[in-house]
């Protein structure tokens, strides 16, 4: 059913996405079931093309986050810090590349994201990995790696307006111990130069009862996996993910 929306749509090479790169970025999420996706992809078809790399338009992705012992990464998000870092690999399983990608959020609620193409991901740093993480973030860290987030892909660019959108499905996680999944649950990234409200997505989002929410996939899979750490802030957000899994 989803497979013959995407292909509703006009498509678009990764050498077109040039001028929407947006490495520097403002980023709004919005989360929902899978329940109201085939009813919005038939809306967004007039209005977004859709990236196709090798006749595939649904992509595999492979995350490996890394965090400090003590999670200071998380808590910085947990504790709505400002300025804040995420550290990961990532590797986009259909073209074969592997990166390692620092997420960083500045105060103006910016997020700029700087990466280096590394040959595989690996489960520890290597002395250029500690180089370059220290060098993009200003200070040096003892990071390890924490847990894998996997999900597949597809994105979605503005017909006219500077702006993608990358819509997450299953999506799945684990460490050396557990694993789990947000089943059912769609998660949604509008990607902006700046941030614009007049964005085509964002109204038929909000005519679907689609509303925006801050749900950081690393953040969740880490309580899920680490049911014991500080959490009481995400309440209202676990509360919402709970309910959409139910619908």
């Amino acid at each position: 059913m989803i497979k013959t929306h995407l292909n509703d749509f006009q498509s678009i090479s990764l050498n077109d996405m040039d001028n929407v790169k947006l490495m520097n970025r403002v980023d709004t999420k919005f989360v929902f079931n899978e329940n109201k996706l085939a009813e919005l992809l038939s809306s967004l078809k007039k209005h977004y093309d859709i990236l196709d790399i090798n006749n595939q338009r649904v992509h595999s992705y492979k995350s490996l986050y890394y965090d400090t012992i003590d999670h200071k990464f998380f808590h910085h998000h947990h504790n709505g810090r400002v300025n804040r870092n995420k550290v990961r690999f990532r590797e986009y399983v259909g073209s074969g590349l592997s990166f390692l990608e620092i997420k960083t959020k500045n105060n103006k609620g910016k997020t700029n994201k700087n990466r280096i193409k590394v040959e595989s991901i690996t489960d520890v740093l290597s002395a250029s990995d500690k180089e370059y993480i220290d060098s993009v973030i200003g200070k040096e860290l003892e990071l390890e790696s924490k847990q894998w987030v996997c999900f597949d892909r597809f994105t979605l660019v503005d017909k006219d307006a500077k702006e993608r959108l990358t819509i997450d499905t299953n999506i799945v996680f684990n460490n050396t111990t557990q694993n789990g999944s947000f089943e059912n649950i769609v998660i949604a990234e509008l990607k902006q130069g700046r941030l614009n409200n007049a964005s085509k997505f964002k109204r038929l989002a909000k005519n679907m009862y689609i509303s925006p929410s801050n749900l950081s996939k690393y953040c969740l899979s880490t309580i899920s996996l680490k049911p014991d750490i500080k959490q009481n802030i995400f309440k209202e957000k676990l509360l919402l993910l709970n309910k959409l899994k139910q619908q």
